[in-house]
């Protein structure tokens, strides 16, 4: 705990097997009160390893993607009466020692939203991002920060902190369940003034750090494109999109189980 708030790190789970035990081991327990782990449907033995490890596990019935995964993380840590959660990959790609400084952040109450930035820094290069992709993410973040009113070092991380109040709040539900997901949360949590901080954040290049291939970056950045358009249309009176509704309704599909 941080002053009374109890922090629950969250680990949207695929394939996670050789990179779990890694990731688990360097998070301060002295600060972090829980561990939930869910499985999107892995081909390998992420489910087991969890348990083995002492983590609370969650199992899709089927594989539904990222943002779909991250859903039943959020559900699931409010359930279990987090004041903050922080979302992290198990694929050790990004340093799960910087959760208790990430957690103090919104524990401060100076932020609803955290963000471990791979730009600020300036180490992404050296850390060993792409330049197809270092590129794709400084071009798109600029496109964004002037489309959202904005001024984050980028928008594409996937280490993020949460107050439990934003999570209770923004209509994640109407997210999409694939790679897009991450973009919109955070387009939705400047579009109702969240307060949103960054930290520099370190990360790792290997062979089994999870990223998605070009043709997949393609996509997902006409989809941040379009992310943008629709709140700056919104913002000006000319749309209305249920991704910055917050009086959409929320729901919890029975798609997952608790692993016993």
């Amino acid at each position: 705990m941080l002053n009374g708030k109890k922090i629950i790190v969250v680990l949207p789970a695929y394939n996670a097997e050789k990179t779990l035990q890694r990731t688990v081991l360097e998070l301060d327990r002295q600060v972090v009160d829980e561990i939930l782990l869910v499985d999107d449907s892995s081909k390998d033995n992420t489910v087991d390893l969890a348990k083995s490890l002492g983590i609370r596990s969650f199992l899709h019935d089927r594989n539904y993607g990222y943002g779909r995964n991250q859903k039943t993380c959020y559900s699931e840590a409010l359930k279990s009466g987090a004041d903050v959660i922080v979302m992290l990959h198990p694929d050790y790609q990004y340093s799960p020692r910087l959760v208790p400084a990430m957690a103090a952040m919104i524990v401060s109450e100076e932020y609803d939203v955290v963000l471990g930035s791979r730009i600020l820094g300036g180490k992404a290069r050296k850390s060993g991002m792409p330049l197809y992709k270092y590129i794709s993410n400084r071009v798109l973040t600029l496109f964004e920060n002037l489309l959202l009113g904005s001024k984050l070092s980028e928008f594409h991380t996937g280490y993020r902190a949460f107050s439990k109040r934003a999570l209770e709040n923004l209509p994640i539900y109407q997210n999409s369940d694939d790679f897009m997901f991450d973009n919109e949360m955070l387009a939705q949590a400047i579009y109702f003034d969240y307060n949103v901080g960054e930290i520099s954040c370190p990360t790792r290049y290997f062979e089994e750090a999870s990223s998605i291939n070009f043709h997949r970056s393609v996509i997902y950045g006409l989809g941040v494109l379009w992310t943008a358009v629709r709140f700056k249309l919104q913002r000006v009176g000319f749309g209305s999109f249920k991704i910055f509704d917050n009086s959409a309704a929320k729901f919890e599909p029975g798609y997952y189980s608790e692993v016993k």
